[in-house]
């Protein structure tokens, strides 16, 4: 059972449960003003540790755009349901084919853009590999080809270390004994004071994190397959990214011919960091996607 998020959706969001043929996910669905012509609606997957509310400051300026966002918990992650010990229910296949599920759930006529953020970008990807069909554009925010950065892997396998040994809230708390959560091997900042952040990371189920920190640590370099799939590709980041550094995902956009945005003044979280351009870079590449497809 999860514990209430203390979090305020933005200003006309509706917080509520996705009903799916894969079961029912924690969503904020953001949808346009009345007065504001409708452009599109996306679907907004967040990272590893992270939570729906991690696009909270972008959602009301795309809505602004003319853009519904639908910003949901992956199976298992913070308010959504999921086993706290099987691993195999959070395979990367089981997480693709949640996300196929999500967006038909949505019940729009039209394709719908998909966004992911660091690990959700990965998952954003394999759902497309299965099939590109219901999505209009993919965005990878901050997400890279493979597998994350050594130093990276490292906090990684240390949250993994703990949490076989530790339940998620007494891993917190050893990690607030050491240090702010981002620089001592913990979560990575989001939205949110740190109750908010507590809540998130205790809720999401222990094998949630120890499964896709693994994939984390071992993906394949997909860039070819994901290359020949006719949609439109945006690879945003911040200046900065340890995770995946910038070069490595330059590269990769050049590897798609994607569209690329560097967002001055963020790090691995320009969602985060710099909503308001990060949101200004979406909605201009969304724009731009309007009858079309990638060449």
């Amino acid at each position: 059972m999860t514990t209430p998020l203390p979090f305020s959706p933005p200003p006309g969001a509706l917080t509520r449960r996705l009903r799916t043929s894969r079961g029912e996910f924690a969503v904020i669905d953001m949808r346009v003003p009345a007065g504001v012509p409708e452009r599109g609606v996306a679907l907004l997957m967040p990272g590893f540790t992270g939570s729906k509310e991690d696009f909270g400051l972008m959602q009301g300026p795309l809505a602004a755009r003319g853009y519904r966002t639908v910003a949901v918990d992956g199976r298992g992650q913070n308010e959504s349901d999921g086993p706290a010990d099987d691993e195999s229910a959070y395979a990367r296949q089981e997480l693709a084919l949640d996300v196929s599920a999500q967006v038909a759930a949505l019940g729009v006529p039209e394709p719908v853009h998909l966004l992911g953020h660091s690990l959700g970008g990965q998952i954003a990807r394999a759902a497309v590999l299965l099939d590109h069909a219901p999505y209009r554009s993919l965005t990878l925010m901050a997400s890279g080809p493979a597998q994350i950065s050594d130093s990276q892997q490292q906090r990684v396998k240390l949250l993994r270390d703990a949490l076989a040994v530790m339940t998620p809230a007494e891993v917190w708390e050893a990690i607030l004994a050491l240090g702010p959560p981002e620089e001592v091997g913990g979560p990575a900042r989001g939205i949110g004071d740190l109750p908010q952040l507590r809540a998130r990371f205790v809720n999401t189920r222990p094998a949630q994190l120890v499964a896709t920190g693994k994939q984390l640590c071992v993906e394949r370099d997909r860039v070819a397959e994901l290359a020949s799939v006719p949609l439109p590709f945006h690879v945003l980041s911040g200046a900065r990214d340890d995770t995946w550094p910038v070069p490595v995902l330059d590269a990769m956009a050049a590897r798609l011919r994607a569209h690329r945005t560097i967002v001055p003044d963020a790090e691995h979280s320009p969602n985060a960091d710099q909503p308001l351009p990060t949101a200004r870079a979406v909605a201009d590449f969304w724009d731009g996607t309007a009858g079309r497809q990638k060449a």
